[in-house]
């Protein structure tokens, strides 16, 4: 497998080497070294989830990560980051790609994607205990409510542009955003519809009554921008693992 993918890889690169003129791809130097470099927070339940006590990392995305490695006939390695420093990770090559993360204007301007494999909603939540205190997005767009949100991520550009008049409450990773909730430090906080049926497993949270999705987020890989060569070899890897059910077998091991 491992040669055949070496060939592939070598015809792919040769071609688009010669029409675009870019250094070598991160796929020759995968393939070289034996190491898939993968970027991840682990604090991203059920997507990444880091276990201190032994370093090691479960969820969504090291389920395929470590499919793309085996396929490729490599080894994976994660590396820590966080979401503030995310996309600087992958367009300084300290990863060769992430795991999921949302596709954005500002992310794009930097980096670029692979084929997206997943969506999600953002919705607001608070304490069951304080659900009375809010109706929609107009209940906490006022002046002594305090939205928490983790510094770097997409939440925190959604919750500046929609709770101006609110208190806005930035945490730096690797805390987040609903642990201020939690604790009592925050009334509320926004996150997909994934974590959130996540952690009202866990604690008692809940959704904002009457407060409709918002900004559906388009899921997808993050990756060097200026290497169409790697780009394209996970964008097809996706569309085939797509096909043959391995996407849909993923999502439905982890709630999703």
């Amino acid at each position: 497998m491992k040669r055949f993918v070496r060939a592939a890889a070598a015809l792919v690169l040769g071609m688009g080497l010669a029409t675009s003129g870019q250094a070598q791809s991160a796929l020759n130097e995968i393939l070289d070294s034996g190491v898939l470099k993968v970027g991840t927070t682990g604090d991203w339940n059920p997507m990444s989830v880091r276990d201190p006590a032994t370093n090691t990392y479960k969820g969504f995305d090291i389920d395929v990560m470590t499919e793309l490695a085996k396929d490729m006939g490599v080894e994976v390695e994660f590396v820590p980051t966080d979401w503030k420093t995310l996309v600087n990770g992958v367009v300084a090559g300290k990863y060769h790609l992430t795991g999921s993360a949302s596709i954005s204007a500002p992310r794009m301007k930097v980096a670029g994607y692979s084929e997206s494999y997943l969506s999600a909603e953002i919705y607001p939540f608070s304490m069951a205990d304080q659900a009375d205190r809010f109706d929609g997005y107009d209940s906490i767009n006022q002046p002594g409510i305090k939205v928490s949100t983790t510094l770097g991520t997409s939440f925190q550009g959604m919750v500046e542009e929609w709770f101006p008049n609110a208190e806005i409450k930035l945490v730096e990773g690797p805390a987040r955003g609903y642990q201020e909730v939690i604790a009592g430090r925050a009334d509320v906080f926004i996150t997909s519809n994934i974590e959130g049926a996540t952690l009202a497993q866990k604690f008692p949270i809940m959704r904002v009554k009457n407060a409709e999705a918002r900004s559906p987020a388009v899921i997808a890989m993050l990756m060097p921008q200026d290497d169409q060569v790697w780009i394209n070899y996970v964008s097809n890897w996706i569309k085939m693992k797509k096909a043959k059910g391995f996407f849909e077998e993923t999502k439905a091991k982890w709630g999703l």
